[in-house]
């Protein structure tokens, strides 16, 4: 733990969701699940993820990044946390567009004329070995859960990480805790899944659907915004026929506009990112980590 010491981090936040950037670009090392729940516990750097920079392993990319929850497990993909790293990288180099390489596959970023940051998030994974569930179940669609009748049937879709997403009439009068932290662990799971409660809300002047989104995060919690939630809600909405293509989410930390391009399927994410600070991580920080 202590070959961590020393380094130098950004906090950063992607609507609220709170993202840790650790770049290991110039001096690789490995950050273990307990060195991350060392440095995401109260008063030290909480966060819900943390975004590991690696040198890349494949021309034209900026690098691989390697997604870490705040309890140490992994996660595949998180659009939030690249929004914030794609702005670093802008910064550093005053390109507009790089590529980063992730475990769901590459990560092409564009950085605004106005500050917010598009993502292309790639295609949806939608078959139930893909996402993926425990059994076949015959439309990813309409999926019901045992134990959970009176949410109605959940859709299922994979960003490169699980997501579960069940429309609701309200999704402010949902316990997201209680009913995210059970359905989280639920046997149909076998990898765990993000769960989503999403209301649609009455479409905006112009015709821009709009979606309401309250999102428990695998590994994390209750989280104020998920870029993946927002981009497997948008995919769920439009195949359930609930929505058209583009729509604005909703979260509690802010709005993202999520286009699920017809050409290739690709899940376009656009929203802003802010810079907390920087500082460089101590042996205090790490000390916990066992």
């Amino acid at each position: 733990m202590t070959m961590l010491a020393h380094r130098p981090f950004v906090k950063m936040n992607g609507l609220g969701n709170e993202i840790l950037v650790l770049d290991l670009r110039a001096d690789p090392e490995e950050v273990p699940a307990a060195a991350a729940r060392a440095l995401a516990r109260p008063g030290v750097l909480p966060f819900d993820q943390a975004m590991v920079l690696y040198p890349p392993r494949r021309d034209g990319s900026a690098g691989f990044v390697r997604i870490l929850n705040s309890d140490g497990t992994e996660s595949g993909a998180c659009g939030n946390g690249t929004r914030c790293i794609a702005a670093l990288e802008a910064e550093r180099t005053g390109r507009s567009h790089m590529l980063f390489e992730s475990a769901a596959g590459l990560l092409d970023c564009v950085v605004e004329p106005d500050g917010t940051v598009t993502v292309d998030m790639g295609a949806p994974r939608l078959g139930w070995g893909d996402i993926p569930l425990a059994r076949p179940v015959a439309d990813t669609r309409s999926v019901p859960i045992e134990g959970f009748a009176a949410l109605g049937p959940a859709s299922m879709v994979s960003m490169g990480n699980p997501h579960a997403i069940f429309f609701v009439p309200d999704a402010g009068a949902v316990d997201v805790e209680q009913l995210g932290a059970t359905l989280e662990h639920h046997p149909l799971f076998p990898e765990r899944a993000n769960i989503s409660f999403a209301q649609i809300l009455p479409s905006e002047a112009g015709g821009m659907d709009h979606i309401l989104l309250h999102v428990w995060e695998r590994g994390a919690g209750r989280t104020r915004a998920c870029g993946t939630a927002a981009c497997a809600t948008a995919v769920a909405a439009a195949r359930t026929g609930r929505t058209g293509r583009t729509v604005r989410v909703t979260l509690p930390g802010g709005d993202l506009t999520i286009a699920w391009r017809e050409s290739d399927d690709h899940v376009l994410m656009t929203g802003p990112v802010a810079h907390e600070f920087s500082g460089t991580l101590t042996a205090e920080m790490l000390a916990g980590a066992a």
